[in-house]
């Protein structure tokens, strides 16, 4: 048999299996380590019997300990092959030698150790006692230094540490670690968990021979502090400080490690070297210094704020003095540098949230990534990956800097981007390490909004409002603050010192404030209370259109006395009506107002008026017309009590329901009524004699809208009994039933009864006319081809290569359009019939049309393909027939042929949206396309002018003229931005922006850019409306301010962040709310009283504070007289390839006509058009009438972006060239009618090396993201090479992978605490996503590519893979979205202009209004104008008319 060859272990192998040399471990604690460091290299048949052993161990065949000692032996025996020597540690007689516990990577990646022997002496005897010079006990001896200024340290077993029995526990647990099935931990330390095949160990140098212990350097002349009396140490009360530099800290083997990672307080001694120097001495180099070794060990650190704003200053405590570090010595650096970076961090994190509460995660990166580091702190640049890094210390840093602010303050810790940075990086909370105390209070930023200017209207509204609700709160919320029980911060003691405490009985207070400790307040709970109150629940698919719920009245009779008065003014059959009637001696006559009680004594009166009076077999009757109590609107309790609605709801009673007369009168605007903005005005409308109540508006029960009073005829025949809410109820049921108009002479065609016109929802359609219909009502003779499948399955995919592929559960894809619907289908009216009945009359319960049916280009053969090049309405003629009913008919809409048309093609098309034009026909059974027939031609020849011959045609002219020379409105965009809302208005030919303010500096040069001829206030738009309100006609830049009556249209959106994160109003959150944006900019509102005003915020603006935002807006509008209704918009139905949801309030003045809100014009993913709103329980939904169809097809990432050339990571070029031309419809438009060759801001963000690896390696497939990322290590650009991530825990919730690796990365996936040493980083798949993946649906998006074919997310202020919209990689190129390809997925046309860097041009094209979508609200507006004109021309005709008639006569 051939001699076994030796083992060849490498160099560091061997190293380290001498570092294990001498160590105190545990027979269990020999083996497992020395079979990590060796497993690798062992004979073949060796690790054949380590595998037989294991098996033999789990079915209990042989012991745990037979197990280890059969297992010691086989290494024994291995490892003497090796070179015939003993560098194993293995003495000749067979008797193994110690092993170091080895080394560990803790949190911020250094190095630590740990000598367990040490440690579990420790355990056993915390307080044994030292040698003089040793450490001395914190709790029997104050070493705590006055001269130092740091209120807190950290120390050894002290305050919230964890207990010594804790950490015994702990080493248990470390212990258990040695079951064979989890021999994957065998890699890392017992204690600490470092990988000891980790090759960046590093061992403390040693010291130079005239260094000093630490007694004899305190004495040394140069620091003259101390004589060589050494017992004088034990009198000094204070110790003494110096400052030391090129120091090294490492523990009792000699290892470097950090100070600031848990060490000190799990009793592990630290020791530092150095050289040291004065207290006065601020020069850090070694000269004039003492060399001193082995100081400490170490019994706490600590940091005293920041010198000079820029670091911090760290020191030390031992036993005998405090030391301030200065420099580290080289082979220091790099560990104290991670720990001057996050300290940085902090500073950079709490002064940002502080001067901007409102800030998102991803501004937060943003300041981040600008931030240039001060010079001396031994790093370039901070980047996402320092941010996560050291989010557990930064949190506790803003914790701590929350404990320190007043109780009435709003914690930083529930800023929206405080919150998503815990749940990215899964920071537990309420736990307490060390807090820099920062010298001084930062100042905030002068930039910011001051308090808010309002008029005395709304100033009154808000104040009498909350009086009375924040007493009611506060009654309600004088209960004990809640805590969650599980973190630090709740289980720790009462402190006794703070304002809280000091008013407890147990602290000798008076009990009555029942605060919680200031010190304890609960993080976790904060946190989550925030969350619940921006987290607004809304359903996942489109709601369907609810049906109108008439609540039943259950009224109360009364005993009454009731007689006519005179005779009757007319009877009908049974009934005999009456003009007045006497109800206990009081008169009551038709047209007056009653009060009816109802069962429920709770509730108030009901109250209605009388439409008429009548007796038959039933008794003496009346009909009420009823009124709708203020609080019974969407006003809620914030309405006036004496408000009431008009509302289109009527019933038939008896008289003796009848409780009282009561006045109710109509409150008309004054004739002055524009001019009266901003005056000393009673909030009171009328007094309250409790029989007095007064309306100003109809209401919609069901879109919520508040409108003028509809004028509605009153016949002179009926005066006695005519009801307006029975008219209009009429008249909308009749318009729902179609009718046929104008019969035509039958040709042989029996069956049929042919009409020319037919009515149906108030508009005529005649043969010729184009019609939508839905997608169900007729399909094509060519099959639609199947939506495309992903590419590829889960059991196709290598697990341990792609180890988080297995959280792609659902096939749902984010972005994706494969659930959008169909646009409607478009036909030609051929006939309009009834058929006959047998009789051989018209059947007239149905009308029946005969359509021509259209193609669109994806409806063809060609497929989705052709539609992405064709224009979005252009279609194809087809010969194909259908017959429909006509209540399946949505609308009318324009089909040209283009050869006929007397215009060009676009601007035929941009006349309308509703505009359809097709060249050719298409033939579905050769499918091919020819020339269209000439009956087709011929039928859009009829239908030109539509109704010719019968005057139809010439009164239609006039309207387009009307639109062609309406004039714009003067209007006055505030908190506008980089101009989008306005954009949109001024494509719509509605409105002229003369005024703008933006505080920003940036998004107002981009404003100027693209509007040079406005005036651009870049002041608080509360300082410009004091200006005004005070007289004055300039500000201080001598620019012209808008004055009373200069402003007819108001837009904007103010920001409303302030109050997002709180749950409930109480005095403090009040405050916040009444000195809020959205309050001065009600009052520009009522100052100026502009004809239309919008209003436009994030879609949770209708559900802040229980929707109390929303309510006391719409009071506010209401109580100045606007007709006023709001409603959730999503911008992808108008055109863009992005979701995005926006609350939209609209108001008009008195006399104008209320918009609709635009129905809308592109179909859309129906996950993402849930729009309406709950607020008190009931449902309200906008007035579109269509729900989630659309006329033309989604627009698509590929629509938006194809033509763009490609860029790489960083572009930065500000002007390129296109590169090609337009190729779908959508980037025609944007690309503009005039031939532009450069292309602008087509730049994207330089994202770190790191980031830019893991974006090479997200695959393309569509839904692609961080978990398709594999598990390797790469090289990055800057030459550094990434690691693997381990996967070294158990997972409770997801098991093991089908090759049963594990697939937990830190112990709370086996359902206990966090622990710091498991964070990883440099991992191409980042440690904070499995970390807390399961709790946050696996943070599905992050790192996602956009879809060709499917839409954007949101469009953030700034790109950010790991942001709160993930989806931001190029569909095929390694890089985040540029500010053009965002611009376009806004709608911003590509001339328009932005300004500033990447990030300024980012946050501009983020927080803008997407133009499509104002252009549509604008085109609404539009219409309501040229109605009101026409009506007005209409009743001035009339006026003529009669006045020719008088004449004549």
């Amino acid at each position: 048999m051939p001699a076994r060859t030796s083992l060849s272990l490498p160099e560091d192998v061997r190293k380290r299996l001498q570092v294990l040399d001498g160590d105190g471990l545990s027979d269990e604690d020999h083996v497992k380590e020395k079979l990590r460091l060796v497993q690798d290299f062992l004979h073949l048949d060796a690790q054949d019997q380590l595998t037989n052993l294991e098996e033999k161990m789990k079915s209990s065949e042989i012991s745990k300990e037979d197990y280890i000692t059969k297992v010691k032996a086989l290494l024994v025996k291995e490892l003497n092959l090796e070179n015939g020597s003993h560098v194993d540690g293995v003495e000749q007689n067979g008797k193994t030698n110690g092993f170091t516990n080895g080394s560990h990577k803790h949190e911020d990646g250094v190095d630590v150790t740990m000598d367990v022997q040490e440690e579990e002496e420790a355990i056993k005897s915390p307080t044994g006692p030292k040698g003089k010079g040793g450490r001395r006990s914190k709790a029997n001896s104050d070493t705590k230094s006055k001269e130092s200024p740091a209120s807190t340290r950290v120390t050894r077993n002290s305050g919230k540490q964890p207990t010594i029995l804790s950490m015994f526990s702990k080493v248990c647990v470390y212990h258990s670690y040695f079951l064979p099935d989890t021999f994957l931990f065998t890699s890392f330390n017992t204690f600490f968990r470092q990988y000891l095949d980790d090759t960046d160990l590093k061992f403390f140098q040693g010291d130079p021979d005239n260094a000093l212990d630490e007694p004899e350097m305190l004495t040394d002349e140069r620091l003259s502090l101390f004589d060589s009396n050494e017992d004088g140490f034990e009198s000094y009360d204070d110790l003494p400080q110096h400052k030391i530099t090129n120091f090294s800290v490492y523990d009792k083997r000699g290892h470097l490690c950090p100070f600031d990672t848990g060490l000190i307080e799990k009793n592990v001694e630290l020791y530092f070297s150095c050289v040291v120097k004065p207290i006065y001495d601020d020069n850090p180099c070694l000269d004039g210094g003492v060399p001193a070794k082995k100081l400490g060990p170490i019994n706490s650190w600590w940091i005293t704020g920041f010198d000079g704003g820029e670091k911090a200053l760290i020191g030390f405590t031992t036993a005998f003095a405090d030391y301030i570090l200065m420099q580290p010595s080289e082979e220091y650096a790099p560990i104290f540098a991670l720990m001057q970076e996050k300290i940085y961090m902090s500073k950079i994190v709490v002064e940002f949230l502080q001067k901007n509460p409102d800030a998102t995660y991803e501004d937060l990166l943003n300041k981040i990534e600008t931030t240039v580091p001060p010079a001396g702190l031994n790093f370039n640049c901070f980047t996402e990956d320092t941010l996560l890094r050291h989010a557990q210390f930064v949190v506790e840093q803003v914790e701590s800097y929350d404990e320190a602010g007043d109780s009435d303050e709003q914690p930083i810790i529930v800023t929206p981007c405080m919150r998503d940075l815990i749940k990215l990086a899964g920071v537990t909370l309420g736990k307490r390490r060390q807090a820099i105390r920062h010298p001084t209070k930062i100042e905030k930023d002068s930039k910011g909004p001051t308090k808010a200017t309002t008029t005395k209207l709304v100033y009154q509204i808000f104040d009498t409002f909350f009086s009375d609700q924040i007493e009611q709160n506060d009654k309600e919320s004088g209960v004990k603050r809640q805590r969650c029980g599980v973190c630090e911060v709740c289980q720790s003691p009462d402190c006794g010192k703070c304002v809280a405490c000091k008013d407890m009985i147990k602290f000798g207070g008076s009990g009555k404030s029942k605060q919680a400790c200031k010190q304890r307040r609960c993080p976790n709970l904060a946190v989550k209370e925030a969350e619940d109150d921006e987290n607004v629940e809304e359903e996942d698919v489109p709601v369907e259109k609810t049906k109108k719920v008439s609540h039943a009245k259950r009224k109360k009779q009364t005993q009454c006395k009731l007689t006519w008065i005179g005779e009757p003014v007319k009877t009908e059959g049974k009934k005999q009506y009456y003009r007045k009637v006497s109800l206990n001696d009081e008169v009551l006559e038709v047209g007056d107002c009653v009060s009816v009680s109802s069962e429920d004594p709770s509730i108030p009166l009901y109250l209605a008026r009388i439409t008429s009076l009548w007796e038959d077999g039933s008794g003496k009757m009346f009909h009420a017309h009823w009124f709708l109590r203020g609080i019974h609107t969407v006003l809620g309790e914030s309405s006036d009590p004496l408000e009431l609605m008009l509302v289109d709801e009527c019933e038939d009673m008896l008289l003796n329901y009848v409780q009282d007369k009561v006045n109710v009168t109509y409150k008309a605007p004054s004739n002055n009524w524009f001019m009266e903005g901003g005056m000393d005005v009673d909030i009171k409308v009328i007094e309250d004699d409790g029989k007095s109540f007064f309306y100003q508006f109809w209401y919609d029960t069901e879109f919520a809208r508040f409108e003028m009073p509809p004028k509605t005829s009153q016949p002179e025949d009926c005066k006695f009994k005519f009801c307006g809410s029975c008219a209009r109820i009429k008249e909308r049921e009749e318009q729902e039933i179609p009718r046929a108009f104008e019969p035509l002479e039958s040709e042989d065609k029996d069956s049929k009864a042919l009409y020319a016109l037919a009515c149906f929802k108030g508009e005529q359609f005649r043969v010729g006319d184009g019609v939508y219909l839905p997608p169900e009502s007729f399909n094509f003779s060519v099959k639609p081809s199947s939506p495309v499948k992903r590419s590829h399955r889960k059991e196709d995919v290598d697990e341990d290569l792609y180890p988080e592929y297995y959280r792609k559960s659902s096939d749902y894809i984010k972005g994706s359009n494969l659930d959008a619907p169909e646009p409607f289908r478009v036909g030609r009216i051929k006939e309009i019939f009834y058929h006959r009945r047998s009789n051989g009359k018209p059947d007239m319960s149905e009308v029946k049309l005969r359509l021509y049916k259209f193609y669109r280009p994806e409806n063809t053969h060609k497929g989705v393909k052709a539609s992405y090049h064709a224009d979005i309405n252009q279609l194809y003629w087809s010969d194909e027939e259908v017959t429909v009913s006509m209540t399946e008919v949505l609308g009318r809409c324009q089909v040209e042929y283009g050869e006929d048309l007397n215009e060009s093609v676009q601007e035929y098309s941009s006349g309308g949206p509703d505009r359809f034009y097709f060249l050719e026909a298409y033939n579905a059974k050769s499918k091919s396309f020819e020339d269209p027939p000439n009956h087709a031609r011929s039928a859009v020849h009829k239908g030109k002018g539509k109704g010719k011959g019968k005057g139809n045609g010439k009164k239609k002219m006039p309207v387009f003229k009307e639109v062609k020379f309406l004039s714009k409105y003067r209007t006055l965009d505030v908190f506008s931005g980089c101009g989008g809302l306005s954009e949109g208005f001024h494509q719509a030919g509605i409105s002229e922006t003369l005024w703008a303010i933006e505080m920003w500096e940036p998004a107002a040069q981009a404003f100027r850019l693209n509007n040079p001829g406005t005036t651009v206030f870049t002041e608080d738009c509360n300082i410009l409306l004091k200006l005004v309100m005070s007289g004055e006609k300039t500000n201080s830049l001598g620019q012209k301010l808008p004055q009373k009556g200069d402003v007819e249209m108001l837009c904007g959106g103010p920001p409303c962040q302030g109050f997002s994160g709180m749950n409930r109003f109480n005095s403090r959150t009040y405050s916040k709310f009444k000195n809020s944006l959205v309050v001065s900019y009600l009052s520009y509102c009522d100052y100026y009283r502009p004809k239309f005003f919008l209003l436009e915020n994030v879609r949770n603006f209708v559900s802040f504070k229980n929707s109390m935002v929303l309510k006391l807006t719409l009071r506010c509008l209401v109580r100045m007289g606007y007709q006023c209704t709001f409603g959730v918009l999503q911008a992808g139905q108008y055109g863009v390839a992005q979701t995005r949801r926006r609350a939209i309030i609209l108001a008009a003045a008195p006399g104008e006509k209320l918009p609709r809100y635009p129905e809308p014009l592109h179909v859309f993913a129906p996950r993402a058009c849930s729009l309406s709103v709950v607020v008190d329980d009931k449902k309200y939904i906008s007035n579109v009438t269509r729900g989630n169809g659309g006329i033309y097809r989604t627009i698509t990432v590929r629509d938006t972006m194809s033509d763009l050339p490609e860029i790489r990571n960083g572009a930065a070029a500000l002007e390129i060239s296109y590169n090609g031309e337009p190729q779908s419809w959508f980037q025609r438009q944007i690309r503009g009618t005039q031939y532009q060759p450069i292309l602008r801001d087509h730049i994207c963000k330089d994202m770190s090396a790191l980031v830019e690896a893991r974006m090479r390696h997200i695959p393309l497939a569509p839904g692609s993201d961080w978990r398709d990322l594999p598990n390797i290590e790469v090289r990055l650009k800057d030459s550094t090479m990434t690691k693997k991530l381990r996967y070294t825990h158990s997972d409770k919730k997801n098991g093991r992978s089908s090759t049963g690796a594990l697939r937990g990365v830190c112990t709370c996936a086996e359902g206990k605490p966090c622990d710091p040493a498991d964070r990883q980083f440099n991992t191409l798949i980042p440690w904070c996503l499995p970390h807390t993946g399961n709790r946050h649906n696996h943070w599905a998006g992050l790192y996602g590519r956009l879809e060709w074919d499917g839409f954007f997310s949101t469009t953030v202020t700034n790109p950010e893979p790991m942001g709160k919209q993930g989806r931001v990689l190029h569909a095929e190129q390694h890089r985040v979205v540029s500010v053009r390809e965002c611009a376009r997925s806004q709608g911003f046309p590509d001339t328009y202009r932005f300004f500033g860097n990447i990030l300024d041009k980012h946050r501009q094209v983020g927080n803008a209004v997407p133009p499509p979508l104002s252009r549509a609200i604008g085109m609404e507006i539009k219409k309501c104008v040229i109605e009101r004109m026409k009506e007005e021309q209409a009743s001035e005709n009339k006026y003529i008319l009669e006045r020719t008639k008088d004449t004549t006569t």
